[in-house]
């Protein structure tokens, strides 16, 4: 069974940094792609960003290319979410996901395509 376990998230002030984790565990870990995604209060759940696990190829959101970068460390099991120039918009529930190792890693931004969440970090930006 894989489990996933966010940490990072907080209230900061716009303009900030924020750098999000997902560790993950479970036997013979070996995802396709690992993916951030965002839910705001009364709106539905949207893709941020993603990462084919071993190509490290990567894919993000309109709204946080250039913001945003996605990484993993692939020894330790990690997804990390580096967010700089952070927004009052960004406010949000951020959840990690994984996809199973015999999906395929495109389309990342289709959350029916990944079969693990994690419980969600809060990320709060004040103006």
């Amino acid at each position: 069974q894989v489990q996933l376990v966010e940490s990072g998230g907080g209230l900061v002030q716009a303009g900030a940094s924020l750098r999000l984790s997902c560790a993950a565990s479970g036997r013979s870990f070996s995802p396709s792609a690992m993916g951030w995604f965002r839910q705001a209060p009364g709106k539905e759940r949207e893709f941020v960003a993603a990462i084919a696990w071993i190509s490290e190829l990567t894919w993000f959101a309109d709204s946080a290319k250039g913001r945003f970068t996605i990484t993993r460390d692939y020894a330790k099991n990690t997804l990390y979410l580096q967010m700089t120039s952070l927004k009052p918009e960004d406010t949000a529930v951020y959840y990690c996901a994984a996809k199973a190792g015999n999906q395929r890693a495109h389309p990342a931004s289709n959350s029916e395509t990944y079969a693990y969440w994690g419980q969600g970090t809060q990320v709060t930006v004040s103006s």
